[in-house]
C-alpha cells in the first residue's frame, strides 16, 4: 500500500509539471502563446531560432533586441506556489549579458524576478513594481558566458529559493505578490540571451 501510495504522488507530481523545449514553435517568430513584450522603453525582440548547442535540439528562445527588461510570459499559467526553472545561455551584451526567471507576475509591469548575470558573475533576486525594479539580495556566483546554465525558483508562500546549476544561491522572504500569476523569463538592455527547456510546476 505504502509503494503505490507513493507511485500515485509521483505521477501526481509529474502531471503538474510542464516543459516547453521549444522545438516544435516556428523559427523566426515569437512562441505561440507567450506574450513577448518588454518592462519599460526600447524594443525587446524574442524569437525562436535554430541553436546547435541547445541543450535539446533544435531550438532554442532567443533575445536580440534592446529594451529595459525584455519578458516572455507563459499566458496559460497561474501558479501561487511552486517552482519555475529554465536553461540560459548568455551569448553577448555590452551593457549586460543576463537570463531570468519571472514569477507570480501580474503583467509585463508587476512581478517577481530572479538572474544571473555572466558580466557580473553574481545571481540576484528583485521585485518589480509598476515597472520599477528594486534588488533584493544578490549572491557572487561564476557565471561563465556563452555557456549552458540552469537557473531555478522555489516559491512557497512568502520564501523564495533560488539556485543557479543546482546549487542554492539565495533565498529571500517577501509578501508584495501574493496571488498565483504567470511565469516567463526576462534578459536586460542589450542581452543577447538564449532559453531553453522552460520548466514550471505547482505545488
Amino acid at each position: 500500500m505504502k509503494t503505490a501510495t507513493m507511485l500515485v504522488a509521483a505521477l501526481l507530481a509529474a502531471a503538474s509539471t510542464e516543459t516547453v523545449n521549444f522545438d516544435k514553435a516556428e523559427v523566426g517568430k515569437p512562441p505561440s502563446g507567450w506574450t513577448a513584450t518588454q518592462t519599460g522603453t526600447g524594443h525587446a525582440n524574442w524569437t525562436i531560432v535554430q541553436d546547435d548547442t541547445a541543450p535539446s535540439k533544435p531550438n532554442v528562445l532567443r533575445q536580440s533586441g534592446q529594451a529595459t527588461y525584455p519578458v516572455c510570459l507563459k499566458d496559460d499559467t497561474s501558479l501561487q506556489d511552486g517552482f519555475v526553472e529554465v536553461k540560459f545561455k548568455a551569448m553577448s551584451g555590452r551593457e549586460d549579458q543576463a537570463g531570468g526567471l519571472v514569477w507570480r507576475a501580474k503583467d509585463a509591469n508587476n512581478y517577481y524576478v530572479a538572474r544571473a548575470n555572466a558580466l557580473e558573475n553574481n545571481v540576484t533576486i528583485y521585485h518589480t513594481i509598476n515597472g520599477r525594479r528594486t534588488e533584493k539580495k544578490r549572491a557572487r556566483m561564476t557565471v561563465a558566458g556563452n555557456q549552458w546554465h540552469a537557473l531555478r525558483v522555489e516559491f512557497q508562500g512568502s520564501h523564495f529559493v533560488v539556485l543557479f546549476n543546482g546549487q542554492k544561491a539565495l533565498d529571500w522572504d517577501d509578501e508584495t505578490f501574493k496571488d498565483a500569476g504567470k511565469v516567463g523569463v526576462w534578459t536586460k538592455a542589450d542581452s543577447v540571451t538564449g532559453f531553453d527547456d522552460f520548466t514550471y510546476g505547482s505545488k
